[in-house]
C-alpha cells in the first residue's frame, strides 16, 4: 500500500480533497512535510462541523480512495469522532472538530521555523 501511495501522491490529495469537498469540509489545507519527516510527504488537514460530520468526511475519503484501489494503512479515531487520521504513508489525512483543530494547531506545528539547539 506504501508503495501505491508513494506513484499516487498527488493523485491521492487530489482525491482526499475532492471527497473533503463532496461533503462540505471546512477549511482543507495541504502541508508539503517532505523536508521535515522521513515517514510521511503530505498531510491533509480539514474540519468538520460535528463527530457525525468528521466522520462522514473521513469515510469518504477512504470510500474514494478505495475505488481507485487504494487501501488506508490505518484510520484512527472514527468511534469518537472528533480528530479522525486516515494514514496511506505518503499522505496523511486529519479531519477534526474545530476545537480540536485549534488546540492541536498542526498547521503552526509543522509550518514552524525549527529552533535552533544551543
Amino acid at each position: 500500500m506504501i508503495a501505491n501511495a508513494v506513484l499516487q501522491g498527488d493523485t491521492l490529495i487530489d482525491l482526499a480533497l475532492d471527497a473533503l469537498d463532496d461533503l462540505k469540509a471546512l477549511d482543507p489545507v495541504v502541508i508539503d512535510v517532505r523536508e521535515l519527516s522521513s515517514v510521511m510527504d503530505y498531510l491533509v488537514i480539514a474540519s468538520g462541523t460535528s463527530a457525525r460530520h468528521v466522520k462522514s468526511l473521513a469515510d469518504n475519503v477512504v470510500v474514494r480512495a478505495k475505488e481507485q484501489a487504494l487501501r488506508p494503512i490505518g484510520v484512527e479515531g472514527e468511534t469518537v469522532g472528533e480528530w479522525v487520521l486516515v494514514d496511506y504513508g505518503d499522505v496523511v489525512v486529519h479531519v477534526m472538530q474545530p476545537a480540536t483543530r485549534g488546540f492541536y494547531d498542526l498547521e503552526r506545528l509543522w509550518t514552524a521555523p525549527p529552533v535552533p539547539a544551543d
